[in-house]
């Protein structure tokens, strides 16, 4: 058997219906650099998803691995139960020094769905050691997700990704999600003021007490349709998670280290958080690693005499693997080297006067974009805005497209998105711009 046939043989890949690879097989990467992916037939892609979302500064980055190799001549992992270690104690440090003053501590996990968990177990138990039981409710957008573990499927939207699974899900609330291309409320994103506050006001006013934390992805809702909403919104959302002593929870796994233009995407505004969720881009995408950050205050409340019974009973066998801690530190530091907040904001302004050019396709209807992100809505009837049906597939069918022009595109449903890596150039961003018009001009209708 060749590479492929063993590949169908013996793996099962994740989001996907295996017989469709029937048809259109894997694609064997051979090489990666930068950010263009080599396939073994000699074709090559610009990865235009940040592969999954977690490429930062472009593939095989001198200092990540010299990084590898140095940490790896010393020792490669040891438990972290009873033992700590040099580069582990320095990412924590350093995570800390990028926050708000209020996250002190953290916990160190390995991967978005495990750092989502580690902070839903927190927040529970901290009100059940300070003995107020009640607080067993969690509370999320509609439109969510946070993962695919049971606790991360449960704080997740209702979608093909966790439909089956809903009767082993704890029991969570769900609000509107805040959704500025189709808002609830009939209002513009630069004059609503965030209105639509008023469906977490309701709810946190008449169940609070029952009600341990409102997670949520801080401006973009990425596995959601790539849904952006306004500072404002998250702003009030914490202000009223205070007022009714409710945790808030900050699913930055996606939105974290640069992808919005700031290092997170809380930082466009001034609230203090008392988790924050990361992982993805912590290691620029090389090897698996998460953590979750909270407050001395919670920490306190799990402090105490072993017979007490409040120890967090919770982890993972390569929690902060010296290797992949290195790795994140290594990543840090380029940010610091190369500028890389800088070259957000360089993509960003190419997609402000580019993007506009889009709305001429008549298969796409609303186009957004923040920080290095940009998503364009695929629409079946542009004058009434109604989508392409599930079973149309369009989706797989502009990825398809995509491959021919080098572009890697993975659509979430009817969205369409990229996701470009920060260390993305000028005269990238504008080529891959140039090849994404192709792909859509290929399904161009008549309007």
């Amino acid at each position: 058997m060749n590479l492929l046939e063993k590949d169908l043989a013996y793996i099962w890949h994740p989001f996907t219906q295996m017989k469709d690879y029937d048809v259109n097989p894997s694609i064997v990467i051979t090489k990666a650099k930068g950010i263009k992916l080599f396939d073994d037939k000699g074709s090559w892609y610009y990865d235009t998803i940040s592969s999954w979302w977690c490429n930062l500064h472009g593939h095989r980055h001198p200092r990540i691995i010299k990084a590898i190799k140095k940490q790896l001549a010393k020792f490669d992992h040891v438990l972290f139960a009873g033992f700590t270690h040099k580069p582990a104690i320095q990412l924590a440090e350093a995570l800390i020094e990028l926050n708000h003053n209020n996250l002190q501590k953290i916990f160190f996990s390995d991967n978005g769905s495990t750092a989502v968990e580690v902070a839903l177990k927190l927040s529970f138990q901290y009100w059940q050691n300070i003995s107020n039981k009640e607080k067993r409710l969690f509370l999320a957008f509609d439109h969510a997700y946070h993962g695919d573990t049971v606790g991360a499927m449960s704080v997740s939207g209702p979608s093909v990704f966790n439909e089956v699974f809903q009767e082993i899900m704890i029991k969570t609330i769900k609000i509107p999600t805040p959704n500025c291309t189709h808002c609830l409320e009939n209002l513009k994103p630069n004059d609503c003021q965030a209105k639509c506050i008023y469906h977490l006001e309701k709810v946190l006013k008449e169940q609070h007490q029952q009600i341990s934390a409102f997670i949520l992805e801080p401006l973009l809702l990425a596995a959601g349709g790539m849904i952006m909403y306004p500072p404002e919104y998250l702003e009030l959302a914490a202000k009223l998670c205070k007022k009714y002593q409710v945790h808030l929870i900050l699913d930055e796994v996606a939105t974290g280290f640069g992808r919005t233009g700031k290092m997170f995407a809380y930082q466009h505004t001034t609230i203090e958080p008392d988790f924050l969720c990361l992982s993805k881009g912590l290691t620029n995408g090389t090897l698996p690693l998460a953590a979750t950050l909270t407050t001395n205050q919670i920490y306190q409340a799990f402090f105490a005499d072993y017979k007490e019974q409040k120890t967090f009973y919770h982890g993972h066998t390569f929690t902060a693997n010296p290797i992949a801690v290195s790795v994140a530190l290594a990543n840090l530091e380029i940010f610091k080297k190369e500028k890389t907040l800088a070259k957000v904001k360089e993509i960003e302004k190419i997609f402000a006067l580019e993007l506009s050019e889009f709305q001429k396709f008549s298969i796409v209807g609303d186009v957004r974009h923040l920080g290095s992100v940009a998503a364009f809505e695929l629409v079946k009837d542009k004058s009434k805005n109604i989508p392409f049906d599930f079973e149309e597939r369009m989706g797989l069918k502009i990825y398809l497209q995509g491959l021919k022009y080098g572009l890697i595109l993975r659509p979430l449903g009817n969205v369409v998105y990229l996701f470009l890596p920060l260390a993305t150039t000028k005269k990238q961003v504008y080529d891959i711009l140039s090849r994404l018009k192709k792909v859509f001009l290929t399904f161009n209708f008549e309007l």
